[in-house]
């Protein structure tokens, strides 16, 4: 199979892997932005790099480049891709759109691996807009690599990112920022969890975490959330309390089927 990763960031680099290891006659190319960052990227999984104008054709194109630049990234590089058009770029609804219109007769599939590439494998959401060979070849290669597919809308996936990471981030970039310092000795179990949760967060690119605040809507709830609990008196607070009981207690719904 030939393969066109567009961006050779992290999951660029990621989704070349998996495809490079587990599809056995994959021809990997990658086309970046920056030349030099692609080119590491084809080193780093034995393929090679292409000029981000390349006209040339591919069985599969998978677009991985940040949420702002999904649409656009998904109309330039539409005709490089003779059978198979798939995204990993974290949002669902614009991709998707975008690629039902730049690529209406070949397979198309929105995928979200919902890890960072280091901890990989993991769960990937998965949208599957016009199913085929192709993109069952790149669904096993994922699955073969570990990794459970999860078969989701993009309304349900994006109403998700929501919670699960603007939410989330908003809410353990707040706690790092609030903060004091603790003299040793003097923290408790839930603090260093949270200082544990945030160190892992604060270790990445902040652009990533900008992208997400910007396109999902989660972070105003957590202030939300945050200033009722400061202006809470006792009562009031119990009641918060109780309600942040019954969701931690069930904090997703599982799949049954």
């Amino acid at each position: 199979m030939k393969l066109l990763v567009v961006g050779a960031g992290e999951m660029g680099r990621w989704f070349g892997d998996v495809a490079a290891s587990e599809l056995g006659d994959a021809d990997v190319a990658f086309a970046d932005v920056d030349p030099d960052v692609a080119e590491a990227a084809a080193k780093s999984v034995g393929g090679r790099a292409v000029p981000n104008s390349t006209d040339e054709r591919f069985d599969a194109v998978c677009v991985a480049v940040p949420i702002s630049a999904a649409s656009e990234a998904i109309e330039t590089h539409a005709p490089n891709a003779e059978r198979a058009l798939v995204d990993v770029t974290g949002q669902m609804a614009d991709p998707v759109a975008a690629m039902a219109a730049a690529a209406p007769d070949r397979e198309r599939a929105s995928l979200h691996p919902l890890f960072a590439a280091a901890n990989a494998p993991g769960n990937v959401a998965v949208v599957t807009d016009e199913s085929g060979p192709v993109t069952d070849r790149l669904f096993d290669a994922l699955e073969a690599a570990g990794n459970r597919l999860v078969e989701t809308t993009p309304a349900d996936h994006d109403e998700a990112m929501e919670t699960v990471q603007a939410g989330a981030h908003a809410a353990v970039l707040a706690f790092a920022l609030a903060a004091d310092d603790v003299p040793r000795g003097l923290t408790t179990p839930i603090f260093e969890d949270l200082s544990a949760v945030a160190d892992q967060v604060t270790g990445n690119e902040p652009s990533v975490y900008a992208e997400i605040q910007a396109t999902f809507g989660g972070a105003d709830r957590v202030a939300d959330a945050a200033a009722r609990l400061a202006d809470a008196d006792a009562e009031e607070f119990a009641r918060l309390y109780r309600e942040a009981s019954e969701t931690a207690a069930n904090p997703a719904t599982e799949d049954e089927s």
